[in-house]
């Protein structure tokens, strides 16, 4: 018998949920404190994790454009939660994106390696 090394669920369906948390965080600080950079960088990031996302839906292997969106994210929010000690929006953002990096780079390490 073979033991199914899929995941529960794909992480190119995580990481659509990831784009939309990024994005509509961007949507609200706007909607909130009318903050025209928060509107511009939420929408930003978000598309930006939602195209990684996409490709690694399409090849499970092109990684790239969303590690370095996530690991950017996680550095910036995580700078300013550092900062400000406030977990929204900065600590909820940089505990995903960090969680994002950490998912990505397992995905990494237990895909079966090619000749």
């Amino acid at each position: 018998m073979q033991k199914d090394s899929s995941p529960l669920v794909p992480l190119h369906w995580i990481g659509f949920g990831y784009a939309a948390l990024v994005a509509s965080g961007g949507i609200i600080g706007y909607a909130k404190a009318g903050s025209v950079p928060s509107l511009a960088a939420g929408l930003l990031f978000g598309g930006l994790a939602g195209l990684g996302a996409y490709q690694l839906s399409q090849d499970p292997r092109n990684i790239w454009v969303f590690l370095v969106t996530s690991g950017t994210l996680a550095g910036i929010m995580g700078m300013r939660f550092y900062h400000s000690g406030k977990f929204m929006p900065a600590g909820l953002i940089a505990g995903a994106s960090l969680l994002m990096v950490a998912k990505l780079g397992i995905s990494v390490f237990n895909r079966p390696h090619q000749p």
